[in-house]
């Protein structure tokens, strides 16, 4: 018998105020209170979250154990020809894939590879592939196709594709955006699904390569399964998406989707100007913003380098209700401009000596407003190297 077969499951039950979680766990379970937590969800088509403490989303989490989890992500991915395309799902995982792809990047020095995140916005006029997350509160994604041609090339050209996100439940979402791929590259020979929890089940999971028709293989921490009752109760009907083809939203092209073929750099020199102003056992919270995530990482990990107490996660426009792994929700505009109600969980008013908001889109009132209510200073990031601190009236 071998060892997997040896393991006995972790069987949990979660009552909720939107329904009964039950969850059993195969995989992970020894570190699963470090990993995850429950919360309940203000979305008719699927009233429950597993929150990540390793994501930097919802929950605060240290960058080094954020890199930390990048890596052991990246070593799930099996050694195939290249070049590898790595995408990263909004808007909950674009950090989580592109700290993933780096993470490759250095473990494969001289290994070409593609990194594209999957976006809730329309930027640029070139061609779009068009799909929808079933269950998520804000289902519409578009992936864009590269800028640059290298990074064309590389999009064409590979024959690994590296799909991340914080969690498989169904696998539907992954099939829809292979297939879709592959129509504009058929070399794609192997995919691999990198994930925080894979909830797909034990026979879902092995029938992968039959599904896909490739090679599929999936990395993830914690594995099991899951079954949701949901209660008679009601839900916010508030929405989650509006797209007008025609809308500047201020979403960048510049950190991942038009294609990235390298990581990008750490602002240290950022982060020594900050840190002179900082008192050594002051607690800071770097706090991205929407999609826009994988910077204030970089930063938070730079900050956290030079021996200070930092954490970082990112707002959202998950509406969640505030129960378990939830302890705070903080509401606020949408400075994207979309009018849809944007969040910020777990984090309080007055619980740290230093916020630092990181955003890719031009300052306005709904930054300013952020800002002035967690008492923040707010960075604009033109580009990795060209970072602007907007002044809070």
């Amino acid at each position: 018998m071998n060892a997997r077969s040896e393991t006995i499951p972790l069987r949990l039950t979660q009552q909720l105020p939107t329904g009964l979680l039950e969850v059993e766990l195969h995989e992970g379970a020894h570190e699963l209170d470090a990993l995850l937590g429950f919360a309940a969800r203000a979305n008719a088509k699927r009233g429950f979250l597993f929150v990540s403490k390793v994501l930097g989303k919802h929950w605060p989490v240290r960058p080094a154990r954020m890199l930390a989890i990048h890596e052991r992500l990246a070593a799930t991915v099996p050694a195939a020809p290249g070049p590898v395309l790595f995408i990263a799902m909004a808007e909950t995982a674009v950090g989580l894939g592109q700290g993933v792809f780096e993470a490759w990047l250095r473990a494969h020095p001289g290994q070409e590879a593609l990194f594209l995140q999957t976006t809730r916005y329309r930027v640029g006029t070139g061609p779009i592939i068009e799909f929808e997350e079933a269950h998520s509160h804000a289902p519409r994604q578009f992936l864009h196709m590269p800028a640059g041609a290298h990074e064309q090339a590389l999009l064409k050209s590979a024959r690994t594709i590296v799909l991340v996100d914080d969690e498989a439940s169904t696998g539907n979402t992954f099939l829809n955006l292979t297939q879709a791929c592959r129509r504009l590259n058929p070399q794609l020979e192997r995919v691999h699904l990198a994930v925080l929890a894979n909830f797909m089940g034990a026979a879902a999971t092995a029938a992968l390569s039959e599904r896909f028709t490739v090679p599929a293989t999936m990395g993830a921490l914690v594995e099991g399964a899951y079954r949701f009752t949901p209660a008679d109760c009601p839900f916010d009907a508030a929405p989650a998406q509006r797209y007008e083809e025609t809308a500047e939203r201020g979403a960048s092209t510049a950190f991942g989707r038009l294609g990235l073929a390298r990581a990008l750099r750490t602002p240290e020199g950022l982060a020594r100007e900050l840190a002179a102003g900082i008192k050594a056992n002051d607690k800071v919270l770097v706090l991205g913003t929407g999609e826009f995530m994988h910077p204030s990482t970089l930063l938070g990990a730079a900050l956290e380098g030079l021996g200070l107490d930092v954490v970082v996660q990112s707002t959202t426009r998950s509406p969640i209700l505030t129960w378990g792994a939830v302890r705070h929700a903080l509401g606020l505009p949408d400075n994207y401009g979309e009018g849809i109600p944007n969040f910020v969980y777990n984090v309080a008013p007055g619980q740290y000596q230093h916020v630092l908001i990181c955003h890719e889109t031009p300052p306005n009132e709904a930054l300013l407003g952020f800002a002035r209510t967690l008492d923040a200073r707010l960075f604009h990031y033109h580009t990795e190297d060209d970072v602007e601190e907007v002044p809070v009236r």
